[in-house]
């Protein structure tokens, strides 16, 4: 990934929560057949201080027999994205000299995948994808395994296979018009606000506050 000075992340912290709030990865792996893409919501696990993205895929799914045990993978998490207009800049309307853009948040993850096809590492995936997420759902009453009968959960748990990837580096990019004048970003990030794009203008919010 191409990433200029002034939009590289490299702050874990930010990185790790960008995962967390944006969970859905693209894993992209090489194949028999070429490259080949599976998205799949994925949990950062650090326990024992070695860091892991989990996930699981149906047993239909042909990426847990077609990868290389021990293969680099690739995993992308992207956040709010937006297509910024020079006509939000102040500085357009003075000097002409502006262009469209593309702003987004990004991490790539790489690392070494492993398939885990035993039911008690896919039961304990499972279980920890739903809490995570039935949580952040505020359900009132969070779904939990053991609401579906036993052998239906069993039956369930045996069409899925798991995943581990052993996390070698992240690299983070944070396109969020850094490289413009304060004026323009802040015309940016009022325009995005007007029209529904409160996440990717809070995220560059964030940047001229780091700025100060």
């Amino acid at each position: 990934m191409y990433v200029p000075g002034h939009f590289e992340e490299a702050r874990e912290e930010e990185l790790l929560g960008l995962i967390a709030s944006y969970p859905l990865g693209a894993l992209v792996f090489g194949g028999p057949h070429g490259l080949d893409a599976s998205h799949l919501p994925f949990l950062f696990d650090d326990a024992g201080g070695e860091r892991k993205l989990l996930a699981h895929v149906a047993r239909a799914n042909p990426l847990w027999e077609e990868v290389a045990d021990g293969a680099e993978v690739l995993v992308i998490f992207r956040a709010d994205d937006a297509y910024i207009s020079p006509n939000w800049y102040p500085s357009k309307h003075e000097f002409h000299r502006q262009v469209p853009t593309w702003n987004y948040r990004v991490v790539h993850v790489l690392g070494r995948i492993h398939v885990r096809d035993d039911e008690r590492f896919v039961r304990g995936v499972v279980a920890r994808l739903t809490r995570k997420h039935e949580r952040e759902a505020e359900s009132p009453k969070p779904w939990k395994m053991s609401d579906s009968p036993r052998e239906f959960t069993d039956q369930m748990i045996a069409n899925i296979v798991g995943i581990e990837i052993e996390v070698d580096r992240m690299l983070g990019k944070w396109k969020l018009s850094q490289n413009k004048e304060q004026r323009d970003r802040l015309g940016a990030v009022d325009a995005l606000d007007e029209r529904g794009g409160a996440g990717i203008a809070s995220a560059m919010r964030r940047t001229l506050e780091d700025d100060d």
